[in-house]
């Protein structure tokens, strides 16, 4: 499909007059919608908005590509808009945005996006730049997109033919490789990819770039390419092939540098000034890593992070199951229990095993993500090492007869410790000879790092984390309740603070690590966190519901799906709203979500489970859940109230 046929003509606004992102996205979505391109305007300015708070497509130069996919787009389409004044998008340079092409496709569409990239390559010419700045109408802005495509095709063509003719080039020769990768691998990939063409081609030399898009890997660099380079430069966001490059200058850095530094890279290239890449000790090296040296802290909260969002999906999965077992009764699932249900012992089964994967994975993902795949067992094994469920298996049997489980604590540092588990196992075997390099990842590896990693769980690790982990059970039993209010309103306050960001995990990390270590009896403090994360999205709701006019138009039905996220226990349905104006949005949603939490402490309420929001409530998953509702809807109604006299509407900013 050529780049040009993509264009709506009858969408297009050459005098656009928004000033901000967020209602030139709305505006854009429904003149597309006019013109017949999208029947669910909500859903499909939704999936932009996802896609700017990933990062922003202001991608520099005056230019923003806001992209995304939406199952009610019948076909691919760009709506163009330009403004004389610039619309403020946090481009990478700062610039307003002048020049706007939303890009739109149909959800699991992929032929479209070879076109894309062209776009991204055309928009890198500042005489496109400039023709469409002066263009008059829409024909012509289509007739100057199609000129330039043409003459971008006609440079393919040239390139290939005198390729063919072309002398083979001495040893001396400067030859540069790149890879550019974006999470969407739509926009930035593209544009990544002609600055470093361009830059290259100023500077006289050649370079092959090989681009990790949306429908797979273009121009694929061969053994050859990377023998023959003199330096590769790696401008990724998400990890890419990198073992290839083992023995070569590397320059691994961001993908927006590939757009903004474009100049510098290829010269640094060109110098080979860069650290030799070895895959044998760094495997663990991934393309979002920057060239840059990162804090501990920053590398610490990675690897965590890496670690806790593959664990959530099987902490969601096993507790509501959990709770969904306690819908006959507390103990229903035990067999030797009066209220015993077959049913709720399958759900009771079949939640438990998945929520006793929690710790196994992790430490694995830790693992991985220090490691790279030999971390990935080892560390998986050391979870299965510091889980209770694993020791009682075989409890009092030989020297396991007082062996002590470390349980959430324990699993956090067994996924570290593979790291360097690993780590010393590359040093340690470094003498074997290459002939026997392949046993190492598939068998010295996993035998020797799992039985190096048992040994100190077991004999080391186990007995001082399980006792930290009882002491702070202990210590939390022993708050007095009047300070156990305090506790309450805190760790539910932390819920909203960042709501998913690093405040947001420790809390839940938190409370999740407490109902893990109670053997069945459940975590006041989890109860708390939960209703502290189910608050937020609900104050939301609740303040679109009362007072219309608090929100901009193209956010209030959003607003009102905050209630089933707020059941949910899916926090980050405010985080748009937060984002808006976070000086007061974010206070009072985290006070609304600390009375919650501290109303859940005074009403003595317990998590059984540690996921699962109203439904685990109504499951039986919490107990006195009457008042533990009770506790949601007041803190929800304190942060509603809160906001509409913190928060002006639109009209009241538009006034001022």
């Amino acid at each position: 499909m050529k780049l040009a046929e993509l264009f709506v003509k009858d969408a297009m606004d050459l005098s656009l007059e928004n000033t901000d992102k967020k209602s030139t996205l709305r505006y854009l979505a429904e003149r597309f919608a006019q013109a017949g391109g999208v029947s669910d305007v909500d859903s499909y300015v939704k999936k932009l908005e996802a896609r700017e708070a990933q990062s922003t497509t202001g991608v520099g130069d005056e230019i923003a590509i806001p992209h995304a996919q939406d199952a009610s787009i019948k076909q691919a389409a760009i709506v163009f808009a330009r403004s004389n004044e610039g619309v403020e998008w946090a481009s990478f340079d700062g610039l307003p945005a002048k020049l706007i092409f939303m890009i739109a496709a149909p959800e699991g569409g992929g032929e479209h996006l070879q076109a894309l990239a062209s776009l991204s390559s055309i928009l890198m010419n500042p005489q496109a730049k400039e023709a469409l700045l002066n263009a008059q109408t829409s024909k012509e802005i289509v007739d100057i997109i199609a000129s330039f495509e043409a003459e971008k095709e006609e440079e393919k063509v040239q390139a290939a033919v005198s390729s063919i003719d072309e002398k083979a080039q001495t040893a001396g020769d400067i030859y540069l490789l790149a890879v550019t990768a974006c999470p969407t691998g739509i926009a930035h990939t593209y544009m990544a990819e002609e600055k470093l063409n361009q830059a290259a081609k100023k500077a006289g030399y050649d370079i092959k770039v090989e681009t990790n898009g949306q429908t797979g890997v273009g121009n694929r660099l061969t053994s050859a390419d990377i023998e023959r380079a003199t330096a590769i430069i790696v401008a990724a966001d998400k990890q890419v092939e990198m073992a290839r490059f083992d023995g070569k200058p590397v320059i691994i850095t961001k993908v927006a540098d590939g757009i903004n530094k474009a100049d510098e890279l290829v010269g640094r290239a060109a110098k080979a000034d860069a650290k030799i890449y070895r895959a044998n000790r760094e495997e663990h090296t991934t393309a979002s890593d920057s060239d840059e040296n990162e804090s501990l802290g920053r590398q610490f909260y990675k690897h965590l992070m890496n670690g806790v969002s593959h664990m959530l999906p099987f902490v969601v999965a096993g507790g509501i199951l959990i709770a969904l077992s306690f819908f006959w009764g507390i103990n229903s699932s035990n067999p030797e229990d009066p209220s015993y249900n077959q049913i709720a012992h399958v759900l009771n089964t079949i939640g438990s095993l998945s929520f006793g994967m929690m710790l196994p994975v992790l430490a694995g993902f830790i693992g991985q993500s220090v490691a790279d795949r030999p971390g990935l067992v080892i560390g998986f094994m050391g979870g299965v090492f510091a889980n209770p469920s694993t020791l009682s298996a075989f409890s009092g049997a030989g020297i396991f007869e007082n062996a002590e489980a470390s349980g959430f604590l324990g699993a956090l540092v067994a996924g570290f410790l593979a790291g360097g588990i690993v780590w010393c196992l590359r040093k340690g075997l470094s003498w074997l000879p290459k002939s026997i390099e392949g046993m190492k990842p598939i068998f010295l590896y996993p035998v020797l790092g799992v039985l190096a990693m048992g040994l100190i769980m077991f004999f080391v690790v186990n007995a001082p984390m399980g006792a930290v982990m009882t002491g702070l059970q202990n210590l939390l039993t022993s708050i007095p309740s009047e300070l156990s209010v305090v506790l309450g309103f805190v760790v539910a306050a932390m819920m909203s603070i960042d709501m998913g960001g690093p405040i947001n995990k420790a809390a839940y990390v938190t409370g999740a690590a407490l109902v893990t270590a109670s053997n069945g009896a459940g975590s006041d403090v989890m109860a708390a966190v939960m209703v502290g994360g189910m608050v937020p999205p609900l104050a939301i709701a609740i303040s679109a519901t009362f007072n219309k006019n608090l929100w901009a138009p193209e956010q209030r039905n959003s607003a009102l799906v905050n209630y089933v996220m707020g059941a949910s226990f899916i926090t980050e349905g405010a985080i748009p709203f937060a984002a808006s104006n976070p000086l007061r949005v974010i206070p009072s949603l985290a006070i609304g979500s600390g009375v919650a939490g501290a109303l859940s402490m005074v009403f003595g309420s317990v998590s059984f489970v540690p996921h699962g929001g109203i439904f685990a409530v109504l499951a039986g998953g919490v107990t006195n859940p009457l008042m533990y509702a009770l506790s949601w809807l007041i803190g929800g109604f304190v942060g509603a109230l809160l906001l509409n006299f913190l928060v002006k509407s639109p009209s009241e900013q538009l006034d001022k």
